[in-house]
């Protein structure tokens, strides 16, 4: 849990007693966009999207969480967003008054959290970034290689990209049509900077080059 990486054992297990597991399966929603805020979580396991009702009924994916990202943080009294299951995902709940008195006691804790909200504005200035591109094919561009940094953040392997959300899912989250979400994945394909060994993965062949159609600097 990346919640707990900054405590000592004894802490630890005075966290692990204010805690609860939940488990969801793939579409299962955990909070829902406007409910009162009762429960933190950091997630273990599995993907979520984070979504919000727009006017017109429809709505507009605005991220996704990996395992040892935190949910309900950064809210107030209310939930922001919608929190869905993308595949069977594994979570640690908190009370938010067990929370609160948690990081009273114990300042390593507190200080872990507000690590992880900068981390969690950071990805939100980044979603901003992707949104605010023309091109689908920037927009792609970009949303993989921010997937494969945040995989790489989370001790995971840059490539390939694991996709376990649907084309909908991307389509919604990067502004475009899921008929144009596919044939952007077949242009950066046939172009030979991705390979697309399955529906649920990317692999990327030429990260420079990705960066570039992206219209990013990578180190």
């Amino acid at each position: 849990m990346a919640v707990c990486s900054a405590l000592q054992d004894d802490e630890v297990n005075e966290l692990e007693r204010s805690m609860s597991f939940v488990r969801l399966e793939p579409n299962d929603a955990l909070v829902e966009e406007g409910e009162p805020r009762r429960r933190v979580y950091t997630l273990t396991s599995g993907m979520l999207r984070l979504s919000l009702a727009l006017p017109d009924g429809r709505r507009q994916i605005t991220g996704f969480l990996m395992p040892g990202d935190y949910l309900g943080l950064a809210d107030d009294e209310t939930y922001a967003q919608t929190a869905e299951a993308v595949m069977p995902s594994g979570l640690c709940s908190f009370s938010v008054r067990d929370m609160d008195r948690l990081t009273e006691r114990f300042p390593r804790l507190r200080d872990r959290l507000h690590l992880m909200t900068r981390t969690a504005l950071r990805q939100a200035r980044e979603t901003q970034m992707i949104l605010g591109r023309l091109a689908p094919s920037e927009k792609v561009a970009s949303f993989l290689l921010s997937l494969s940094a945040r995989a790489v953040a989370h001790s995971r392997p840059a490539s390939p990209v694991q996709l376990p959300m649907t084309r909908t899912d991307i389509a919604d989250y990067l502004g475009l049509t899921i008929e144009t979400v596919s044939r952007t994945f077949t242009k950066l394909k046939t172009q030979g900077l991705i390979r697309l060994p399955d529906p649920h993965s990317v692999e990327i062949l030429d990260k420079e080059r990705l960066a570039t159609v992206a219209g990013i600097t990578i180190n």
